[in-house]
């Protein structure tokens, strides 16, 4: 991260002062004791304490504070709660972070619109947990979907076992309450299906909080499905497993969720969970169907038609919703899980085509030779996102920096094959220094143009995202000064 800018650090009592006033003295930090538990994200390679932190109750609140430190030139970070893995809420020692986590209240189920109204610091599990006796639910569902709140869904846009039929946060928002840095509150969207004009809604999905703070966002509801089976088999290797995946979704065939484990994270998984997972296993596939129960009868015929002609083995197939959340007990602890197998592990995020899986999996297995560590691979298998998890012990010199240079080529190779830098985790710091590797400076730079319209000064979680921050002159931006545009002589088209 850039050094602080000593200059805020001197504001820094002043700038506590207004806050308080604002927002009570309950709703700011700034003991170094009490700012301790915020120096990181779940990215914890990566600590840095903040200046200050602000606990604002309400979106006036929210308001305030960023009318203050616009007014005060402090540097702003959002922060829901603090799950993200690309270090997206990394705090900035001469900057504020603003925490959500207060407003967490669902305002409003509207279940005649099939939707509901609910505040950043909501938990997404929540939300599905609030509409489930109605037969609702909120179908995106990262792994750490009990913790994660909707405000940081939409910051990084983040997807889930379900993703695959379902889509990500993009595809299942309707609205968006968000305040600019300047204390001015936007209203995007609302209740009905579309909206026109500008794309402002999709914009400000993953954006990572560069752009705006969400204070309210309203959710799409989907009617749970009449049936939902899941079903697993094991393979042989990793490229039979994946080569099982392309050939399913060859099929046409959507499922609703498919993911795939290699062995070290069957065994860290079952270790963990006790599934049943095959521990023979060099790879395992979960295929999960759902829909109306003759249609689902069929596709579980024929996906176990495709499992068995590309050697999956020891078929099972969920008889009952207690057996199909078993079977996705394992995956969706497979993280905790691994970290019980290493002192540490960095987990990475990136996408692939399907059809280039077998080959990503098969390099992926040559760089961890070539780096000496480990690696339990667990991903979304159905639409290329892709979870490795590299094993490392901080402890030991070097490790740390042989695992981020394992993750780097790890990302490299995405992109390489046609993929992404990123499925659903965000750039945030972890990524940033290889946006080069996907695109080019003029790309960038239209990208930064966006970041200027809506933050001049450059202060809503600079440092993130862009491997290059360039002022916003530097692009060609124009600011109004005393009402006025530079060189008002000149006619304006």
């Amino acid at each position: 991260m850039p050094p602080p800018d000593q200059a805020a650090l001197a504001a820094a009592p002043r700038f506590a002062a207004a806050l308080r006033e604002a927002l009570g003295p309950a709703g700011v930090i700034t003991d170094p004791v009490a700012l301790r538990p915020y120096e990181s994200d779940g990215l914890t390679a990566y600590r840095q304490v903040p200046l200050a932190v602000a606990l604002p109750r309400s979106t006036a609140e929210v308001a305030a504070a960023l009318r203050i430190a616009h007014e005060s030139g402090i540097k702003v970070v959002p922060r829901g709660s603090g799950t993200s893995l690309s270090g997206g809420a990394l705090p900035l020692a001469d900057g504020l972070l603003l925490g959500l986590g207060k407003l967490n209240r669902i305002l409003e189920i509207d279940l005649p619109n099939r939707c509901a109204v609910v505040q950043p610091g909501v938990t997404n599990l929540a939300i599905s947990h609030a509409v489930a006796a109605d037969g609702y639910y909120y179908a995106p569902d990262p792994s750490s979907q009990i913790a994660c709140s909707i405000g940081g869904n939409v910051a990084e846009n983040s997807g889930g076992v379900h993703c695959l039929k379902y889509g990500l946060t993009t595809n299942n928002l309707l609205g968006l309450e968000i305040v600019l840095i300047t204390g001015e509150v936007l209203r995007i969207g609302g209740r009905h299906l579309d909206a026109g004009l500008y794309d402002i809604l999709g914009l400000m999905t993953g954006s990572e909080g560069l752009l705006g703070v969400v204070t309210e966002v309203t959710v799409r509801l989907l009617k749970k499905p009449e049936t939902a089976r899941a079903m697993m088999a094991g393979f042989a290797s990793s490229e039979a497993a994946g080569a099982a995946v392309a050939a399913i979704i060859g099929a046409g065939i959507i499922p609703a969720g498919m993911e795939m484990m290699d062995r070290p994270a069957i065994h860290a998984a079952e270790d963990f969970v006790h599934a049943g997972y095959p521990l023979e296993a060099e790879a395992l596939l979960i295929v999960e169907l759902d829909g109306p129960k003759v249609e689902v009868d069929d596709l579980i015929a024929r996906v176990g038609a495709i499992v068995a002609s590309h050697g999956g083995s020891g078929l099972r197939v969920s008889e009952s919703e207690a057996e199909r959340l078993t079977i996705w007990a394992g995956r969706k602890a497979a993280f905790p899980a691994v970290g019980r197998i290493s002192p540490d592990y960095y987990c990475m995020d990136g996408t692939i085509p399907r059809g280039r899986l077998p080959e990503v999996l098969r390099r992926m297995t040559q760089l961890s030779a070539q780096y000496g560590l480990r690696v339990a691979n667990v991903f979304h298998a159905g639409d290329g996102n892709l979870h490795p998890l590299i094993l490392y012990d901080a402890n030991k010199p070097g490790e740390l920096e042989a695992a981020e240079a394992f993750g780097s080529d790890i990302l490299r190779l995405c992109v390489e094959v046609g993929g992404v830098l990123t499925g659903e985790h965000g750039v945030g710091v972890e990524k940033r220094d290889l946006m080069p590797t996907m695109f080019g400076e003029v790309d960038l730079n239209q990208q930064q143009r966006v970041k200027c319209a809506f933050d001049a000064d450059l202060l809503l979680n600079p440092g993130k995202v862009f491997p290059t921050l360039r002022r916003c002159a530097e692009l060609g931006a124009m600011h109004v000064r005393g009402g006025q545009l530079p060189h008002p002589d000149l006619p304006r088209f």
